[in-house]
């Protein structure tokens, strides 16, 4: 469960404006596991609304789904009925960190855009990534992998254009995502040899309407990025009003279009691929 957004309410819109990004990525990262690929038996942790396992169920054998929110896992449930009543699928109410799972159960794990719900301290070390990530090592066999689909930190600043109009919230968004290559030595710290990270840079988190410079006026399209939580009633209606003015200036597009040149060339996802030690 998220540490800041009200996914319950979201979750009614939340797949209007979501895209599964990094699939292929996740998807070869996963042909590397020692069983084939269509034999996998693959845990989804924060699955959301299922978006992620239903595109990934093309390709291995079975996802157990983990969520702990009862309105996204409803409707991930109800997307993935076919799937879920052929013994493809299984949805789970559990935290990330204290899984439902013997040891060594899964072929492979991956987790995306999730890390940065849970209520952690970076001063710290990140010390709740830890404990997931050692959860996940516990119930991956030897040789098992993990996908770890995340932000990095020149993404969270350059490639979401409308983090300009929000500075505050997107800064105290970014301090909630560990840094790449703090995420590497944590794997390593917690029984992972980390293998690489790619950024898919022909894929945006929000699909087709990213690119709408007015979408940050309805709520569905700003239920659609948690960063919108961060931000207060008052600055939302400052916010609103500056998009107003700028199109009515007849600016919005160009305002977009200039905080959005960067990422074509970063990409708005990272994926990282990690194997469990033998």
């Amino acid at each position: 469960m998220s540490s800041y957004e009200d996914y319950t309410r979201k979750s009614r819109n939340y797949d209007k404006t979501r895209e599964p990004v990094g699939m292929e990525i996740a998807v070869g990262c996963f042909a590397h596991a020692e069983v084939p690929l269509d034999q996998m038996v693959v845990l989804d942790a924060g699955c959301g609304t299922g978006n992620y396992s239903q595109a990934m169920l093309d390709y291995v054998g079975r996802i157990e789904a983990v969520d702990l929110n009862p309105g996204m896992l409803e409707v991930a449930a109800r997307k993935l009925e076919r799937p879920q009543s052929e013994g493809r699928i299984s949805f789970h109410s559990s935290r990330i960190d204290e899984l439902p799972f013997e040891d060594e159960y899964f072929d492979g794990v991956m987790i995306n855009q999730v890390l940065h719900h849970l209520p952690d301290d970076a001063p710290k070390g990140f010390p709740a990534h830890r404990r997931v990530f050692s959860e996940f090592a516990r119930v991956l066999k030897p040789g098992g992998v993990l996908v770890v689909n995340t932000c990095s930190q020149e993404q969270l600043r350059h490639a979401y254009w409308h983090y300009t109009l929000i500075p505050e919230s997107a800064d105290a968004l970014r301090a909630r995502y560990a840094p790449l290559d703090e995420l590497a030595t944590i794997l390593g710290d917690s029984g992972f040899a980390y293998r690489g990270s790619f950024a898919p840079t022909d894929a945006v988190v929000q699909g087709e309407p990213y690119f709408d410079p007015r979408g940050p006026l309805k709520e569905e399209w700003r239920d659609g990025d948690s960063v919108w939580s961060l931000v207060t009633k008052d600055r939302l209606q400052h916010v609103l009003s500056r998009i107003q003015d700028l199109d009515e200036k007849g600016e919005l597009e160009a305002y977009a279009a200039r905080n959005d040149a960067l990422r074509p060339q970063l990409g708005q996802a990272t994926v990282l691929f990690a194997t469990r030690n033998v």
